[in-house]
């Protein structure tokens, strides 16, 4: 092996937690090299959360311009330009690749396109994108390395060539019947999101219910209002072969409770869960372990089964949001300057980008049944909040969690317009502790959603006896 090159530090992926490590440990004065396989910044800016709604907000505007005459406007008909709503997408991850660029020039950290693989511990063997050959080595080393589509094991569905969430945002026209292999986030963001660009959608859904984490009312609530805009879901329906090309005609036999159907329709695409990227690129040389599923084996300060190796966001089996790995590249800076922060007992909030938005924040029900935590439940409809009666958005409703025998916020959902921000608000007062009658008792502005929290805390139930 040729003689490698030194570095203080070496960042295998430059997504969310791996990028701001990077200009972090530059900016300190490390000499730091980010290697990134393909996506400058990760996926979040290119290919996943932010191309994925920024789609998802154009389907939106094309709603309320089909819906506009109810508002007074008279628009005439309505005409989609798929290509103008995929270069509005490119424009925008464009941008936001040329701010990461300026940004690892700008902090010192070094950008090294190619794919790494470890050929020993700490060392690093780089295929350039240009077909040279670089070997880093370092004297510490963390891994960003992201997560993939999961593909289902299901006969002819490779071959048909389906889409996933990558290839479904770079369509220049609106599929005619979209078959959407999943219900979960993506599957259900997707599903309205074309459905509202105009065509037929269904989603299959090996599960009793769709978005299988949320409680029974949550998922309920969702799929019937994707089911009014005309969206199909066949529940616990398994697809047992797929035949014909996607973009052409596809047909998918599954098997229901009503038992054996086909569908046909024009596209295809899969939306079932994610596999870690931790195949093939010489973990084992490094000394870093994986578990059963394939994530890498991590402590709750992140740090690997190799000495002075460190892993963060999707890959460790943090929960799958870019604002964990977030907190994981924070985890990781406070305890490299000697802190003692932990993953354990964080509150993990996050938002699903429907239309009204789903947003959480701490236990549903069902998670309380399973950890054992009794807890009094108040829910609002959001047709009980008066700003929707100005907007007409009086889908949804929102829900907390309380201590039975005490006053402490231990969970809450709402799908509603705002849901993000008002969640946020919510957030906050749990990791301030507050008992629920602060929010309650809030003098919080009129007309805005969050003025509903006040209602929603009025509704919880007088404690249980200790």
């Amino acid at each position: 092996m040729p003689q490698s090159e030194r570095y203080d530090d070496l960042v295998l992926g430059s997504g969310q937690g791996g990028k701001a490590l990077a200009w972090e440990l530059a900016r300190s004065g490390r000499r730091t090299a980010c290697v990134e396989r393909k996506l400058i910044g990760g996926s979040c800016p290119n290919i996943a959360c932010m191309p994925s709604k920024n789609e998802v907000w154009s389907a939106r505007i094309a709603h309320i311009a089909r819906h506009a005459a109810h508002f007074g406007a008279n628009t005439g008909p309505l005409a989609i330009d798929m290509a103008r709503v995929r270069q509005r997408k490119r424009d925008m991850v464009e941008r936001e690749v040329v701010y990461h660029v300026e940004t690892f020039k700008k902090t010192g950290a070094e950008l090294i396109m190619g794919a790494g693989r470890f050929v020993a511990p700490k060392t690093v063997e780089v295929k350039l994108d240009d077909g040279a050959t670089r070997f880093l080595a370092a004297e510490r080393v963390f891994l960003n390395l992201g997560s993939h589509a999961a593909m289902p094991d299901v006969p002819g569905l490779a071959a048909a060539r389906p889409l996933t969430h990558v290839e479904a945002l770079e369509l220049d026209y609106a599929p005619a019947h979209l078959i959407v292999l999943g219900g979960g986030y993506v599957g259900v963001e997707m599903a309205q999101a074309y459905r509202r660009f105009g065509g037929r959608v269904t989603v299959i859904e090996a599960g009793p219910q769709i978005m299988g984490r949320e409680d029974p009312d949550v998922s309920e609530e969702i799929q019937r209002i994707l089911s009014e805009e005309g969206v199909r879901f066949l529940l616990s329906a398994e697809a047992r072969k797929v035949e014909g090309r996607s973009g052409g005609e596809v047909r998918v036999t599954l098997r229901a409770s009503a038992g054996e159907e086909t569908l046909v329709g024009s596209d295809i695409l899969v939306a079932a869960g994610r596999t870690p990227n931790t195949a093939g690129i010489g973990l084992e040389e490094a000394g870093v372990a994986l578990d059963a599923r394939g994530y890498i084996r991590v402590n709750e300060r992140l740090e690997t089964t190799a000495p002075g190796v460190w892993a963060l966001g999707e890959c460790a089996g943090s929960p799958q949001f870019t604002h964990i790995s977030v907190d994981d590249f924070r985890i990781i800076r406070a305890n490299l300057a000697g802190g003692t922060r932990g993953t354990r007992d964080r509150l993990v909030p996050y938002c699903v980008f429907t239309d009204p938005p789903l947003a959480r924040v701490g236990l549903s029900e069902r998670e309380a049944r399973r950890e054992g935590v009794a807890v009094r439940t108040a829910k609002l409809p959001m047709s009980s909040v008066l700003r929707t009666a100005t907007t007409d958005e009086t889908q949804g409703f929102m829900k907390a969690l309380i201590g039975a025998v005490d006053d402490r916020i231990l969970g809450f959902t709402i799908i509603g317009s705002e849901a993000g921000e008002v969640m946020a608000a919510v957030e906050m007062a749990m990791l301030a502790e507050l008992p629920y009658q602060r929010l309650r008792d809030a003098v919080i502005a009129h007309l805005t959603i969050a003025e509903g929290l006040g209602a929603l805390f009025a509704n919880v139930p007088p404690r249980s006896e200790a």
